[in-house]
């Protein structure tokens, strides 16, 4: 794997206003796409994780999920961004990112740009 790769839910507003972020304003060496464009047995995971967290799959085919997948974008991106993302790796910040990752996570259908579609299992969702 040349570059590492950011995998989102591209059905999910919240999600991919997010990842514009990540591609417009951070200077991160990743492709960044949806889950629902990118082989996932071919990156080594599955449809139900991608579905439940943000991942990083780094050039050496390691995956992180969720908060670890956060701080894994932010060191990756460099300055200013790094220190934060360090941090997060660290307990107490680890658990702490966890947690609140897990809250936005679940509730992202109420966040700007959320719709009531990022809750629903992808099988439920209307195509565009």
């Amino acid at each position: 794997m040349g570059r590492s790769l950011i995998v989102y839910d591209g059905d999910c507003g919240f999600c991919t206003t997010a990842a514009n972020f990540i591609e417009r304003h951070m200077n991160v060496p990743a492709d960044v796409q949806p889950w629902q464009f990118t082989d996932l047995a071919a990156v080594g995971t599955t449809r139900e994780r991608a579905e439940y967290e943000l991942l990083w799959v780094d050039t050496r085919g390691r995956i992180y999920g969720g908060a670890q997948a956060v701080a894994k974008i932010l060191i990756a991106a460099g300055l200013p961004w790094s220190p934060l993302g360090l941090l997060l790796r660290v307990p107490p910040f680890r658990w702490l990112a966890h947690g609140v990752y897990r809250l936005i996570a679940d509730n992202r259908h109420r966040l700007p740009g959320g719709t009531p579609m990022c809750v629903l299992p992808a099988d439920q969702r209307r195509s565009g």
